[in-house]
């Protein structure tokens, strides 16, 4: 697994409950685009449309040498029916979403890890960086007596 981007935004911002794995159906510049790391999964997110799965304000620059294609396009997924619908019902509970957490490649194949997540609140976030203040410090006072 060679790990292209990751949506760090979305591990601060959700609680990633349960992932899951996709294909994405790709051109074949973006593909290019994708490997040079030309990519941005910041600010995505999935949803369903007539019973398929669409990965929505996904960013990958044009590929210099390749047709011109738009930046933003929607993007379908690649799924099983099953795992659709599982998806569906659960973003419809009050609170729930579907956002891109990864996208790396799997045996020469572009794949996206989806997260089905919750919302974090504000003070849910602060503990997070306190936490991570708390564990850098720590790792800075191992660190002098090494």
């Amino acid at each position: 697994m060679l790990l292209i981007e990751q949506n760090k935004k979305a591990f601060f911002d959700y609680f990633i409950e349960e992932t899951i794995e996709a294909g994405i159906a790709l051109k074949g510049g973006e593909v290019k685009s994708i490997k040079q790391k030309d990519c941005n999964l910041r600010d995505s997110f999935c949803f369903a449309e007539n019973g398929e799965m669409i990965l929505k304000n996904f960013y990958v620059a044009p590929y210099q040498k390749g047709e011109a294609i738009e930046a933003r396009r929607d993007r379908k997924l690649l799924l099983h029916r099953r795992e659709i619908n599982r998806l569906i019902g659960k973003s419809r509970e009050k609170g729930y979403t579907m956002v891109p957490t990864k996208i790396y490649f799997s045996r020469n194949k572009v794949k996206v890890e989806i997260g089905l997540a919750k919302g974090k609140h504000s003070y849910d976030k602060k503990d997070a960086m306190k936490e991570k203040d708390m564990i850098r410090d720590a790792e800075r006072e191992i660190a002098k007596y090494k």
